[in-house]
């Protein structure tokens, strides 16, 4: 289930507000620039399938978004936990950091945790499948796959040097907590 947790930046003890509903979700990442929508696969996704067949599975929304926005490639990522690089991937972008092209991400299956930095405040978006979040240009965030990451994703990118991570040098990723999977009870 996708959740969002706002904190202040100075308080990763106790989010000032969480919630699980996406329409509110989309509702309040907008005020921030972020974009968030649930999207439906317009036929069956086995678990294997060729990054073709994930893609024609969404193809509508991929047009609309490339057509919307001026991507030039899309491509689908697919993390196991048993992945031998699992932890320098995971690594790669824990700390702070920004693109210089908005960094778009729809979730086919499993979950990954973005975590924004904007005005004061750290938004926390727990991402499942079925999410589609889109990070606007310059936004500081990190992203978290978890110890034992496991998603299958499609990406969205204008350039291909575009979703670079440029690090900020703070270690407020640190002080917020990390991300061990699907929240509990969900």
């Amino acid at each position: 289930m996708s959740r969002l947790r706002i904190f202040s930046e100075s308080d990763p003890s106790k989010p000032e507000f969480a919630s699980y509903d996406p329409d509110f979700i989309a509702t309040e990442l907008q005020k921030i620039g972020v974009t968030f929508e649930r999207w439906k696969a317009s036929q069956p996704i086995a678990p294997g399938v060729s990054p073709e067949d994930v893609m024609a599975a969404y193809r509508a929304d991929i047009d609309r978004l490339v057509a919307e926005r001026g991507f030039k490639t899309v491509d689908v990522v697919s993390i196991a936990p048993d992945n031998p690089q699992r932890e320098a991937m995971r690594a790669k972008f824990l700390d702070e950091h920004f693109h210089k092209e908005d960094e778009v991400r729809f979730f086919v299956a499993g979950s990954g945790l973005f975590t924004l930095h904007v005005d004061g405040k750290v938004y926390e978006v727990e991402c499942v499948q079925d999410d589609l979040i889109a990070v606007p240009d310059s936004t500081r965030h990190w992203f978290d796959m978890g110890p034992e990451p496991s998603f299958v994703a499609i990406r969205f990118f204008t350039e291909p040097d575009g979703w670079v991570g440029h690090f900020t040098g703070t270690d407020i990723a640190q002080r917020f907590p990390r991300y061990d999977g699907l929240t509990e009870g969900h």
